[in-house]
């Protein structure tokens, strides 16, 4: 049981990487401060599915991540 909730944990560390690493960056500088303004006056409809569906999935993976890290923790010492 331990090695396979090891093994989960990495799966959910992989993910989690993967995940964050799809999403775009809030600002990007000088310019993301510029194009931001417009893209909030405007509005911004093209991926915002996608960047909630992404948002969504960090924090479940992330929520998940510590938990599992937590379990893991307690069966090792145990």
């Amino acid at each position: 049981m331990d090695v396979a909730l090891k093994i989960v944990l990495v799966i959910f560390a992989i993910g989690l990487i993967a995940v964050v690493l799809l999403q775009k960056g809030k600002s990007a500088g000088l310019s993301g401060a510029i194009t931001g303004g417009a893209e909030h006056l405007f509005g911004k409809q093209k991926a915002r599915g996608l960047d909630l569906f992404l948002q969504r999935l960090t924090v479940a993976l992330a929520s998940g991540f510590f938990i599992l890290a937590l379990v893991v923790s307690y069966f090792v010492n145990k």
